[in-house]
C-alpha cells in the first residue's frame, strides 16, 4: 500500500508548529527533544512537519503526543482543536 492512498490531516503541520511554540523550543531544541537513542531527529525535520511538506512516522507523532500531553487523536483529526 502506498502512502499516496492515506489521507493526510490538512492542520497536523500548523499544530505541531503551536505546540512546538506553546513550549517555546526552537526548531532544534524540538528536534532534541524528538529524538532517542533509536532515531535521531533533525531541526530540518521538524521545519518539513510543520511546514506540511513531510509527514512524521506514527513513533515521532507519538512523541509529540506524549511531550505535550495532548492526545493523538487531536493531532489527527482536522476537526479537533488543540487544548488552550
Amino acid at each position: 500500500m502506498s502512502d499516496s492512498s492515506r489521507k493526510r490531516p490538512a492542520r497536523l503541520g500548523q499544530k505541531l508548529a503551536t505546540v512546538r511554540e506553546r513550549f517555546g523550543y526552537s526548531l532544534a531544541e524540538m528536534a532534541e527533544k524528538l529524538s532517542n537513542d533509536e532515531a535521531h531527529i533533525y531541526k530540518q525535520d521538524v521545519h518539513r512537519y510543520e511546514r506540511s511538506e513531510r509527514d512524521p512516522s506514527l513513533i515521532i507523532l507519538l512523541r509529540y503526543s506524549r511531550l505535550s500531553k495532548v492526545k493523538m487523536e487531536i493531532f489527527a483529526d482536522d476537526n479537533l482543536d488543540l487544548p488552550k
